[in-house]
């Protein structure tokens, strides 16, 4: 089992709203998935992109300075949680660069720490489709590097008018469905955490030395 969940107590959650603009609904949704969980019982860390601060991935950099703080610090975060929620904006119907960029570094780190963490994936955005292309291209580099990314997605359309004064979803009917998927994934998260017996480990990227020389996914 990863070293988190080995941990007595609620489950742990690192929550990230991935937009560094002040004031985005991506923000606003995370706080409210941050509030469902902590409802729950998990105990939750919010965090927003601005507090990683890191260059664009630059090999020649990596080489002559390391790994950034900014990376180390989400590295660090990921590594205290069993799951993690990211709560992305979709840009020109794909994965933000930002949010790209920060997986690219921190993946650099070994071990990195996207391997067998469960991952929900939420998004808003002002268009029809709520940002939900995104979310399906963010699913691509977090499943390679053997991220558990819950099958079902939140995306909030039209999210310039989708929330009430309060912070919850101005439709009623969205606003409980995003709670079903929060108690949802939570249990799944509890399940693998607490009560499964067997070790799952999943071989999904390139360099990968903890079990085989094969890039191939496998469980044991």
């Amino acid at each position: 089992m990863p070293t988190a969940a080995a941990h007595a107590g609620p489950l742990r959650v690192f929550v990230l709203g991935a937009s560094l603009r002040s004031g985005s609904a991506n923000a606003r949704l995370a706080s409210l998935v941050s509030a469902m969980m902590a409802d729950a019982g998990a105990d939750v860390d919010l965090a927003t992109m601005r507090e990683f601060d890191m260059p664009l991935y630059d090999g020649d950099l990596e080489a002559s300075q390391g790994v950034p703080e900014g990376a180390l610090a989400l590295r660090d975060r990921l590594e205290w949680c069993d799951a993690f929620v990211l709560a992305s904006p979709e840009y020109n119907a794909s994965v933000p660069g930002v949010v790209k960029n920060a997986i690219d570094w921190v993946s650099r780190v070994r071990p990195q720490p996207f391997k067998t963490k469960h991952a929900l994936l939420v998004s808003a955005s002002p268009s029809l489709v709520g940002g939900n292309r995104g979310l399906w291209a963010l699913r691509v580099p977090l499943e390679h590097l053997g991220t558990r990314v819950y099958p079902d997605m939140f995306s909030l359309a039209a999210a310039h008018q989708g929330f009430a004064e309060d912070g919850q979803l101005s439709d009623a009917g969205l606003n409980e469905r995003l709670r079903e998927t929060v108690t949802a994934f939570l249990s799944l998260v509890e399940a693998d955490a607490r009560y499964v017996c067997l070790q799952r480990r999943w071989y999904e990227f390139l360099g990968d030395r903890t079990g085989s020389s094969v890039t191939q996914r496998a469980e044991d």
